[in-house]
């Protein structure tokens, strides 16, 4: 019989791969296994579920297919291959790196139950949490998780014109939270019921580096463990870096895989 981990495992391939990651897309084209959306602001992704690559030179072919098909796009700018560490696909990291992908930085998937997390958690004084609904809150909020993650400057109007854009499009629930001390926001996070599965996703956890270690995060995740209830969601899913995944470990949440993005950037031109 499975155990509780291997269980959550399958529940997210099954739940939260493919379809589930093209509800945002605004046109989605298959090739074999692979899925291959396309999304606002000139970006594309890649998703399928588990599969096996049988056959000589079958998974580079479905790679450069995926490159084909979004190089000859001249709307996209860079697409995203999302690998999982428990995939049966030897050789993928190589193949995506020879076609001029970058690695990002590996991050841990964790699944645990919402209940878990639901829990009352004091704030330090002066700190409160916030629902962000509007643009100015979306514009400190999104500033914020700028600086943290080391985001240029210019990268922040377009993230609060795809927030606005999701805000106003979902109607599943997904909401965005901050906390907030004397006019700043100091952490930030969203939660995005996903249709017609258990799961939530907590998405955006950031919280400034002076501000760490005082239970703020754990607060914000809280708040949005009941917002994933609210909307009858048990499960919730996160891909955590080293500082969010202790936290989610601490109310019983497994690392059920590993996550590493590769992004294929087009080549800028330039004219002389």
């Amino acid at each position: 019989m499975p155990n509780t981990t291997d269980r959550w495992l399958a529940s997210y391939d099954e739940q939260l791969r493919s379809d589930a990651e093209m509800r945002y897309a605004i046109q989605v084209d298959r090739v074999g296994p692979l899925m291959l959306g396309t999304f606002r602001g000139g970006r594309g992704f890649v998703s399928y579920a588990p599969f096996s690559a049988t056959g000589d030179g079958m998974l580079g072919d479905l790679v450069d297919a995926a490159v084909d098909h979004f190089a000859a796009n001249p709307e996209i700018t860079e697409f995203e291959w999302k690998t999982r560490g428990h995939d049966n696909l030897p050789g993928l990291q190589k193949l995506l790196t020879e076609r001029g992908f970058v690695p990002e930085d590996p991050e841990s998937v964790m699944v645990g139950e919402s209940e878990a997390l639901a829990v009352e958690v004091p704030l330090p004084d002066g700190v409160t949490l916030q629902q962000v609904t509007d643009r100015p809150g979306l514009e400190l909020m999104c500033t914020m998780q700028a600086i943290v993650f080391a985001d240029p400057p210019e990268s922040i109007a377009p993230r609060v014109e795809e927030h606005l854009r999701e805000f106003a499009e979902d109607t599943t629930g997904m909401e965005a939270w901050v906390a907030v001390s004397g006019g700043q926001v100091v952490s930030a996070g969203r939660i995005n019921p996903v249709p017609g599965t258990d799961f939530a996703g907590i998405w955006g956890g950031s919280t400034l580096p002076q501000w760490r270690g005082r239970g703020i995060y754990r607060a914000l995740t809280a708040a949005r463990a009941r917002a994933a209830l609210r909307a009858g969601k048990t499960l919730i899913n996160s891909d955590s870096t080293d500082y969010s995944r202790p936290i989610l470990e601490r109310y019983g949440f497994a690392n059920v895989t590993t996550t590493t993005p590769y992004v294929w950037r087009r080549a800028v031109t330039r004219s002389h």
